[in-house]
């Protein structure tokens, strides 16, 4: 499977006419992620009520596209406004202090609990969402918690522990449901001390990797971590998420976007190469390329179209 993660406020019938005559299989949709990611994500559920929003994803499917959301949610499933009352639930820093800044405590039970119930509150709010979830943690490296229980796993294995605890709950009212682990940042490296649960896949975003070179050309240390991930995540439902549409990322997440071309020499030849390492599913952000984009410079085209291909 293809899929193109789209900011939902740049997700027009324009777009999505793109994607089909492009040969992509899923319109991903993405809030903004950062320090805001929350706030960006609540925006966005209040949208998805809304018949416009709506009608834009029944036409998505009607023309034959799967719809499914990856976010950064770990302050959305943990509300930052109970660090008054529960400091606990919350993140020790390196320094040793609780903190409300990012994610939370991950061997406090009551943390975990609330945050995978909130977790089930939103799988079941995506409007028309496949059974894939994609909810990561806060979008910063050195998020984890440092507490003393805590310590005594690694940022892998701590998302790990989450995601399992997130994904049992789901499965209450979608049992076959699936969700990511978000191979990123601190997390790229796989769990050691917890196992993934049957209905979690692995998706790898080698966000700090140079995109000016293809995929294949990174250091064998990068291909062995590939393996690994694969090896303890499996293959089946595992996932790339790559950066060549990302013009957010090439407009230094700067508002407004500069003009993009593809490299589709490039994205060719990394396609191949995720292929032949074993993963099944490619993706990649396409941010920034909305109306905004098309008034500086014109229609944005069919430069997707040899990544559908």
């Amino acid at each position: 499977m293809t899929s193109l993660l789209i900011h939902p406020e740049e997700i027009s019938k324009k777009w999505i006419d793109r994607l089909v005559e492009s040969k992509i299989d899923c319109l991903g949709i993405h809030p903004v992620g950062g320090y805001r990611a929350h706030i960006n994500l609540e925006v966005m559920l209040k949208d998805m009520k809304t018949e416009k929003f709506r009608n834009l994803l029944d036409y998505a499917l009607e023309k034959g596209l799967r719809i499914e959301y990856e976010m950064h949610c770990g302050s959305y499933l943990m509300p930052r406004d109970l660090f008054d009352t529960h400091p606990e639930y919350f993140r020790m820093n390196e320094e040793g202090t609780r903190t409300s800044d990012m994610n939370f405590c991950v061997s406090n039970k009551g943390a975990l609990k609330l945050v995978a119930k909130r977790a089930r509150e939103l799988a079941n709010s995506l409007y028309k969402s496949t059974h894939n979830f994609y909810f990561w943690l806060d979008d910063k490296k050195d998020s984890h918690c440092h507490c003393p229980e805590c310590s005594k796993y690694s940022a892998s294995d701590q998302q790990m522990i989450v995601m399992n605890e997130i994904l049992k709950e789901i499965q209450k009212d979608i049992p076959d449901a699936k969700l990511a682990y978000l191979a990123y940042f601190n997390t790229s490296l796989p769990p050691k001390k917890i196992r993934p649960d049957k209905g979690i896949f692995v998706e790898y975003a080698p966000m700090e990797r140079d995109m000016k070179k293809p995929s294949s050309d990174v250091p064998d240390k990068e291909k062995e971590l590939q393996a690994d991930l694969l090896n303890t995540f499996g293959k089946t439902d595992s996932k790339v998420l790559e950066y060549w549409y990302d013009n957010s990322m090439f407009s230094n997440w700067t508002k407004p976007p500069k003009k993009y071309v593809p490299d589709f020499d490039l994205i060719s030849k990394s396609v191949d190469y995720y292929k032949s390492a074993g993963f099944e599913n490619i993706s990649s952000f396409a941010c920034y390329l909305g109306e905004d984009y098309e008034e500086l410079y014109g229609d944005f085209g069919l430069p997707v179209l040899e990544f559908g291909e």
